[in-house]
């Protein structure tokens, strides 16, 4: 290798290498904040939210439990639909629960969980749901309340919640 090829090698490698430490010094900017609380969800934006989450599960033959609670964790409506195990109840209202008092999907903390080491301390956090499924309703802004669904996938579960959440945004 001649003198020219070798130095432009040299220089090369050592631009990456800066660059590499240049990235690593960089800090990952911190996560936003979440929405703050609202007033909470009526009825009528409830029903509205319930309607579309059961559409999005019967178009789909999945049986489920859809819990919908209010800014405060009180439950509004809950629903099974026929041919759900019942033991899916608890679980979709514990999903709905969660995302609105932690004011995140619930997803985040199944993710977490599934990383280990230090995130397994979320298995203690009293009151949490680690289950995909649960996801927070926000209009103008603010969390009014939250949808959790429980009865198929954890993936599918939040598939329906999501589209129940989506629906008081139209």
């Amino acid at each position: 290798m001649d003198k020219a090829k070798l130095v432009a090698l040299i220089l090369a490698v050592s631009v990456a290498l800066a660059a590499g430490a240049v990235s690593a010094q960089t800090p990952t900017p911190a996560p936003a904040a979440p929405p703050p609380y609202g007033p909470a969800i009526t009825l009528e934006q409830a029903k509205k939210a319930m309607a579309s989450a059961e559409a999005e599960a019967r178009k789909n033959n999945w049986n489920v439990v859809i819990a919908i609670v209010d800014s405060g964790g009180n439950i509004v409506m809950l629903q099974r639909l026929d041919d759900t195990q019942f033991g899916s109840i608890d679980v979709a209202r514990q999903k709905a629960h969660t995302a609105v008092a932690f004011r995140r999907p619930t997803k985040v903390f199944q993710d977490l969980i599934a990383q280990g080491g230090v995130n397994l301390r979320l298995l203690k956090l009293e009151g949490a749901s680690p289950l995909e499924g649960g996801v927070p309703i926000v209009l103008g802004g603010k969390i009014v309340g939250a949808i959790g669904v429980s009865g198929v996938t954890s993936q599918q579960d939040a598939q329906i919640a999501q589209a129940g959440a989506d629906a008081l945004l139209k």
